[in-house]
């Protein structure tokens, strides 16, 4: 089969090239058939305009023809679980924090909203943690097999139909990549595009499925593959810095897999579920208040840690009204659009009303987003965070609760987070044909990067096998348990 798909795609490749040249051809004989007959000389531009719009239209059809075939979110195994207990337990043994450390480190996961069920890799299971490369290299082979495993399942589609690897992981780069350990894994072709990209932060993910979409455009290939990650044995803080041990208490062991295509509509045997509606980036790197808002550096005894920088919180609200007004433009309704416009004049009346009489103006009003999507996948970074981010949008606990449940079940594990809040909307049920999905991904730079997905697949209620796999993914034994009021 994997052959089959494989020989088809190359004759489709061959067909669309020879469809480009006759259409040279045929542009040329008329531009020669113009030249003998001596017609009107305004005739020579007909076969070169047609050749060239011809041209247009087919980048751009290309250029739209996004879908999402399918995606897969890992669960790890249960002896990886780590209760909110054990872990505060296994901070005092390991002997390299301090008093004051573990004591922050303990109000901030209390704080957090992180529940008992969330896993760490093998590597920080041991006293003291074993932060190695051979172990990081183990947590990307126990993250990425099992996980595009099921993916291609699902998918029905096999590796050697797969054209371009993007793999995504903020703190680890390894040698060879971690897309070329993937490639070889699965013992992919010889032209298969690998792209490894690092030190991106939880916006990585937009990044991976913008980075696929170039290539599916460019490209005579049908399908990519976008791996989101985060390797949290390097990532692991054994120091005293505040700053630097929020990393402890959030980012936890995750991975998932996305298979996009460009294919309109999919194959039979593997049909689109989403079709990508908006992508949008922004970044605020030419800042350097913004840049500086979080980095990887050394502290005072030279161990290494991810510092998140002072002011971070106002930085993020500046990038986020930067990133939000171009996403508006492109995704919120005309009807919307107007309402804006129309409460940001009045907004401003009163405000140059109330500076002339003293008072103090009222808050800027920001559009309903709730009108361009019907589902929101936020940043992961704790329940306050998660509140404080969704309350500026706008939005109300059930928008929330995709977010605030991930983080709850699994914590924090960067780009990927996305997906697992996609999944759980799906588990529940909730995303049907027509819906909207709106993914939002922050990460350091500072950068705010955007997905809108609308279903096209059909309905999916409960629990349903998709070439034998089921489709409640990591969440198939918890759902029934979610929402939890305590999150």
């Amino acid at each position: 089969m994997a052959m089959d798909i494989a020989h088809r795609d190359h004759l489709l490749a061959a067909a669309h090239g020879l469809l480009a040249v006759a259409t040279l051809a045929a542009c040329v004989l008329a531009e020669v058939a113009v030249f003998a007959l001596r017609r009107d000389a305004g005739l020579y531009l007909v076969p070169v305009s047609a050749m060239l719009l011809l041209y247009r239209f087919r980048r751009r059809a290309a250029a739209t023809r996004v879908g999402l075939v399918d995606f897969s979110c890992l669960k790890p195994p249960r002896r990886l679980r780590i209760p909110v207990a054990g872990l505060l337990e296994h901070f005092k043994l390991i002997g390299c924090f301090d008093d004051g450390s573990v004591e922050f480190m303990t109000k901030v996961i209390e704080a957090s909203g992180m529940g008992n069920e969330t896993y760490f890799p093998p590597s920080l299971h041991y006293i003291p943690p074993a932060a190695t490369h051979a172990e990081a290299i183990r947590e990307a082979h126990m993250l990425f097999f099992p996980t595009l495993d099921d993916l291609f399942a699902k998918a029905g589609v096999p590796p050697s139909a797969v054209g371009a690897v993007v793999v995504n992981c903020s703190g680890f780069c390894a040698t060879p990549s971690l897309s070329a350990i993937i490639a070889n894994h699965y013992r992919m072709p010889s032209d298969v595009k690998a792209y490894n990209l690092s030190g991106m932060g939880c916006a990585a993910g937009v990044i991976g499925v913008d980075v696929a979409r170039n290539i599916l455009r460019t490209h005579a290939i049908s399908y990519a593959v976008v791996v989101s990650a985060e390797i949290v044995t390097v990532g692991w803080y054994s120091g005293k810095d505040q700053s630097k041990l929020l990393l402890n208490c959030y980012f936890r062991t995750g991975c998932s897999a996305a298979l996009v295509t460009n294919k309109r509509g999919g194959a039979p045997s593997s049909p689109v579920k989403y079709r990508l509606v908006s992508l949008t980036r922004t970044n605020q790197t030419a800042n350097d208040r913004s840049y500086r808002s979080g980095y990887r550096d050394e502290d005072d005894e030279g161990i290494t840690g991810f510092t998140l920088g002072q002011g971070v919180g106002r930085m993020v609200s500046e990038l986020l009204r930067a990133h939000l007004l171009t996403l508006s433009l492109s995704i919120l309704p005309w009807r919307e659009k107007l309402r804006y416009v129309a409460a940001l004049l009045i907004s401003a009346h009163r405000r140059h009303h109330d500076k002339l009489s003293s008072s103090s103006g009222g808050a800027i009003p920001m559009p309903d987003f709730r009108t361009a999507a019907d589902h929101f996948c936020l940043p992961s970074s704790g329940r306050p965070m998660i509140w404080r981010l969704g309350q500026g949008l706008g939005l109300g606990e059930r928008e929330m609760e995709a977010a605030l449940m991930t983080f709850h079940r699994f914590g924090n594990q960067s780009a990927a987070s996305l997906w697992y809040q996609l999944a759980y909307l799906e588990a529940k049920g909730r995303v049907r044909r027509g819906d909207t999905v709106w993914q939002l991904g922050i990460g350091s730079g500072l950068k705010a990067n955007s997905l809108v997905w609308e279903r096209v697949g059909a309905d999916e209620h409960g629990a349903v096998e998709r070439n034998g796999r089921s489709t409640l993914g990591p969440w198939m034994e918890c759902i029934h348990k979610y929402p939890v009021t305590e999150a």
